[in-house]
Formats: C-alpha cells, sequence, structure tokens
C-alpha cells in the first residue's frame, strides 16, 4: 500500500512544480522590458542621417575668350592725336568699321584674348594704320608682347611669320618692338608695337617721321636710359713724357 500511494503522488508533485516554475518565467518577461541589443557599426555607417556631406570641388575660374563685340570707349579714343607732323590722323567712328577686339586678338594670342575695346585711326597720306587696343586684367610690358610679334606683324600685311626682323627700340621715348619693310610692303613701310599696361598699339605707317610723331602722342613704357660708358683713366699723349736727348 505505502508503495502505491507514493508512485501516485510523484507525478501530481512534478506537474505542480512545472506549474509553478512556468509561472515564474511568465512574471519575469512581462515585469519590464528585455535588454536592447545596441545598433551594430554597419547599421549606424548606413543611416543617410549619419553619413558626412560630400565637400563641392572648386569650380575652376573661366578662361578670357575674345570679344567679338566693340563697345565704345572714348577714353581711348580721345588719346589718339588729331594730327602728326602735319598731316591728319583720323579715328574712325565706333560704328563705321567692322572690326572687333576679338579679330585683332588673333594677333596677340593670350592677351589678345582680354581685349576689351578697339579704337582704329589712320592717315590717308602718306598710309598710316593705327591699332589702339585696351586690355582687361593684369597689366602688359612691352617685352610680353615679344612671342606674337610674327602673328601681329601678318596681321597688318608682313609675309611670313618670322620673329628675326624685329627688335627692341626707341621712339618718340617709349620702348617699341619695331620691324622694316619685307617685299609684301610698300617702300619705307615700319611697324611698331608697344604697350603701356593696359593698353596695346599696334602701327603701320609708310613715313616713319608720321610714324614717330604717332607713337609719341600716345602712352608708352619708357625707353631705358643708355648705360654710361665708364670713364677709364686715360694714357698719357706721347709728348706729354717731354723731349728726348
Amino acid at each position: 500500500m505505502t508503495t502505491s500511494r507514493l508512485a501516485s503522488l510523484r507525478p501530481a508533485g512534478a506537474v505542480g512544480l512545472a506549474l509553478a516554475a512556468a509561472l515564474v518565467l511568465g512574471a519575469c518577461s512581462t515585469d519590464g522590458p528585455g535588454p536592447t541589443t545596441p545598433p551594430t557599426a554597419r547599421a549606424t555607417a548606413q543611416d543617410p542621417s549619419m553619413t558626412p556631406a560630400p565637400t563641392p570641388e572648386p569650380t575652376p575660374t573661366p578662361e578670357p575668350t575674345p570679344r567679338f563685340t566693340n563697345e565704345p570707349d572714348t577714353a581711348l579714343a580721345d588719346l589718339i592725336p588729331t594730327e602728326a607732323n602735319g598731316v591728319p590722323v583720323v579715328v574712325a567712328p565706333f560704328d563705321e568699321f567692322a572690326l572687333t577686339p576679338g579679330d585683332i586678338a588673333i594677333a596677340y594670342g593670350d592677351i589678345g584674348d582680354r581685349f576689351a575695346s578697339l579704337v582704329l585711326a589712320y592717315v590717308t597720306q602718306p598710309r598710316t594704320t593705327l591699332y589702339a587696343m585696351r586690355v582687361d586684367g593684369e597689366p602688359v610690358a612691352t617685352e610680353d608682347l615679344e612671342p606674337h610679334l610674327p602673328t601681329a606683324g601678318r596681321y597688318v600685311g608682313i609675309a611670313g611669320l618670322h620673329r628675326e626682323p624685329w627688335t627692341l627700340g626707341e621712339a618718340g621715348g617709349h620702348q617699341v618692338w619695331v620691324r622694316p619693310e619685307d617685299n609684301a610692303t610698300a617702300a619705307g613701310t615700319m611697324i611698331y608695337t608697344w604697350s603701356s599696361g593696359d593698353l596695346v598699339f599696334l602701327l603701320i605707317g609708310v613715313d616713319d617721321t608720321v610714324n614717330r610723331a604717332i607713337v609719341a602722342a600716345l602712352p608708352g613704357e619708357p625707353a631705358p636710359s643708355p648705360t654710361p660708358v665708364p670713364s677709364g683713366s686715360m694714357a698719357p699723349s706721347p709728348s706729354a713724357g717731354g723731349g728726348g736727348g
């Protein structure tokens, strides 16, 4: 009897213990929230709000381009003399010639790309033509024109693209580049080009007295002073030593 009673009580006790354990676990799971899993590094990196904005690349400064419109520049026109060596100099009205700064820019390369305005002047007899250009940006020195001498010469009718005939010289007190005639020009033709910082000039004419008078009347860089020859001790003359015996 004892044995069978004990055997019948064990399953009931086991069920009670299991039920008690289930109630305890249920209470633990509903008393409060469980631990939160921290976000992984991968999830954080993919969050758009956490992604830094890309650094914008600087926009390059646009290069100057030739201008094919010519705005009136009365200040530049007023610099042109009304006469040179007794002959009248005519300044062409801006609306009476079709040339623009971009047309002559081809003769001066990157400097020509900065030409902002153009004035055209001429002498009928003796034949002379002057181009005056205002330059935007950095000042231009007369020596800066050297790479463009061949194309400047061809622009006004000199044959070929040769640098050699040009020399750096003086005219009207200014430092200028000068080139003599060739077989494509009339006898006596001379070409001058020079600068005064914000202005560039190109002149061609058959009478050099008139040419130089126009150069002298316009702005330009002063011609460098000639280097003085160092003075040395003069050797005594043969007669300075007295008579012989």
